[in-house]
Order: C-alpha cells, then structure tokens, then sequence
C-alpha cells in the first residue's frame, strides 16, 4: 500500500493549512464568541477551490479527488471546526448529489455558485419530530397539473439555513410509499413561500449558521426536482455516505489540534519540579490520543480512498464511511476530554482553545447520522440482517 500523497493532493493540503492558518485560526474565537458568520473567510476559501474540492473545473471546482477532500478538511477543522462545517456541507451534502443526480443546467445554476464561494448551498433533511428516522418527515410535495409542485413543511437543524442561497430539500411526494415516496428538490431561498426560522444557539461550532426552515405554498418547478420522483430517500442516503467522510476528517482535525496542545504543554508544564510529560499517567494519555489519532486519520483515508474506487468501479462506500464517522468523532471526542484533563484549570478556562475543541468536538457524534446510527449501518452491513 502507497501511504505517499501526489503532488496535487499535498498542493491543496498545503492552501488549506495557510489559510486556515494565516484567516481562519486568529479568527475563531472571535466567530465561537460573537457566533458571527465568518463570511469573508468562506469567500476566501471559496476563491481558493476549497468550496467545491470535488466539483469538477467546468462546474467551478477544483477537480480533485476524496483524498485531497480529507486533507483540506483535517487542516481547516484544526484551525476552527465551525468553518470546517460549512466547508462540509457545501462539498458533501450540497455538491456531491446535485453532481450525481443533476441536470446539466442544474450543475451550471446550483454547483458552479457553491463551488466558486460565491453563494453558499445547504441540505435539508431532518424535521422537527423526525431526526434519525429520515422517512417520518412530513414536509410534503402536492403535483400540479403543469408539473410543479406545492411544498409545504418544516425543516429543521439546517446548517448554514441563515445565509443559503440554495437549499437541497426532501419532501414526502407520496406518503403512502415511505422511503420510495420521498423526493429531492432544490430550492432557492429567494423565492416567495420560504422562511427562515431563528438562529439556534449551539455548545459548539457556533459560527456555523443553524436554524429551522419553514416552507408555505413554495412552488418548485420541474427543473427544481433533482433526479426523479421518489429518488429523495437514495440521493439523500448516498449524500450521507460522502458527508460522513467530511465529519470524520473534521473529528480527525478537531482531535489533532487538541493533541498538538497537549503535546506542547505537557512538554511546558512543570509539577513537582519536573515537566509534568514525565509523569506516567501523562504519558500513557499521549500515547492513548496518539493511537486514537492516527486510527482515525487512516480509516478516514481508507474511506475517500474507497469513495474514489465506488466512483470509477462502482460499489458502496458505506461501511468505510459509517467506520470512519464512528471512530474519528468518539476519538476527537475522548482526545478533547484527555486535553482538557491534562491541561487543568487552563484547559477549563476560555483563555485557552481547548474548551471550544471540546464542545466542538461533541456534535461529530451526532450529526449526519449519530454514533448509534453509524454502528446500526456497520452491523446491518456486516451481517446482512434487517
């Protein structure tokens, strides 16, 4: 096995790492604390091709492949996860199916914006009762005579809601089919019959826009449905696959920078008259976060690696994503309570980062799919049982 990157793939990790380190991280407290919208630094990264890493050159991307995705991702997650998030959602959630299921003139419309920073693209998925259990939505599409459809219904958890231009939509177009019944649609937040809820106020990656949805007699065209009547619930699950390698690579960032802190303190830090990474409990903490660290950046690789051959070989990625997700967010996770724990008062303390790895950390268990759900989809994988 090849562990070396092509010069391509280290060019775009290299963009990344100096933007997220010269814009994105001596501006991240100031975004966690204000929960300001940290526009110019996605215009910046936009202009960049870091919005559309995978979109191909014609649509405005960059034209690069998953590996390439997860190295940009690890490097803007480090600097700041909440701008990880947004970088997430528009490559995985909002480019990715629209590049799989879209028409020509909605690749040209919707992806080229995204991909460009010029606008910025979210996904609409979860209801207010339905969050895991994707096929109880009630957001419904009525067709019309002419073939454009009435949409009404709440969304809600929308990440990057507030400022949107475009919006990946599910709506139920026959209830009476379940998951086959569910249908996509893009939907422009400019139209008449579309509202914005408020702002939800989160624990962690606060810079990233959330709130509800609400759509009220919102016509969609035909050219507004992507891909088929009833195709909703398999775009939205193949979308998914490709999100939760974009979760896993900002668990992996997430959980490198609370490591490199804590390496760098332990190294600091004297108790007792000596540096406290003498200590044996210190020590089997770092190597403890550095396995799980470099655990998480390898399953994560072998995912994009696996997305790439689906793309050119066909096949199903979902075990390894599912595997990548699972593993990089419980690791972030525990490594982020290990670098609080090891830095004391100070990792408590907001005068030091690491109580935002903290709670930023916490959501890459959670959304695009739960810690629950993801074993669910390994286990059912696995053993072929339903």
């Amino acid at each position: 096995m090849d562990f070396d990157f092509t010069e391509e793939q280290l060019m775009i990790q290299d963009v990344a790492r100096r933007i997220a380190q010269e814009k994105i991280a001596p501006s991240a407290e100031h975004h966690d604390r204000t929960g300001e919208f940290p526009l110019e630094n996605i215009r910046t990264l936009g202009e960049n091709g870091l919005m559309g890493i995978e979109v191909p050159t014609e649509y405005g991307g960059s034209g690069m492949d998953p590996i390439s995705y997860v190295l940009a991702m690890v490097e803007i997650a480090a600097a700041d996860a909440a701008h990880s998030t947004i970088v997430s959602v528009n490559n995985s959630l909002f480019c990715n199916g629209i590049l799989q299921y879209g028409t020509e003139a909605q690749k040209q419309l919707y992806v080229r914006a995204i991909a460009e920073g010029r606008e910025i693209g979210a996904f609409a998925l979860t209801e207010p009762q339905s969050g895991s259990d994707a096929t109880a939505m009630r957001c419904r599409a009525i067709r019309q005579e002419d073939g454009s459809y009435i949409v009404n219904g709440k969304k809600s958890w929308i990440t990057s809601g507030p400022v949107a231009k475009y919006i990946v939509l599910f709506a139920q177009t026959d209830p009476a089919k379940g998951a086959k019944g569910i249908t996509a649609f893009m939907v422009d937040t400019a139209k008449p019959g579309f509202f914005r809820g408020k702002t939800e106020p989160k624990l962690g990656i606060r810079a990233s826009a959330t709130c509800e949805i609400e759509l009220q007699d919102y016509v969609a065209s035909p050219e507004e449905v992507l891909g088929k009547e009833g195709e909703g619930f398999k775009i939205a699950m193949g979308v998914l696959d490709a999100g939760r390698i974009g979760i896993a690579s900002q668990a992996v960032g997430i959980a490198r920078a609370a490591y490199e802190a804590s390496l760098s303190y332990v190294k600091e830090r004297k108790a007792f008259g000596a540096q406290i990474g003498s200590f044996q409990m210190i020590q089997a903490k770092i190597a403890d976060m550095k396995c799980k660290l470099d655990a998480s950046l390898l399953l994560t690789l072998r995912a994009a690696w696996k997305k790439q051959q689906v793309e050119t070989k066909g096949g199903r990625f979902s075990t390894e994503a599912a595997v990548a997700k699972l593993t990089s967010s419980e690791a972030a996770m525990w490594i982020a309570h290990q670098a609080v724990q090891i830095h004391g008062g100070m990792g408590y303390s907001k005068e030091m980062p690491l109580e935002r790895y903290f709670r930023d950390a916490k959501i890459t268990e959670i959304y695009e799919g739960t810690s629950e759900i993801q074993r669910l989809v390994i286990a059912r994988n696995e053993t072929g049982i339903r």
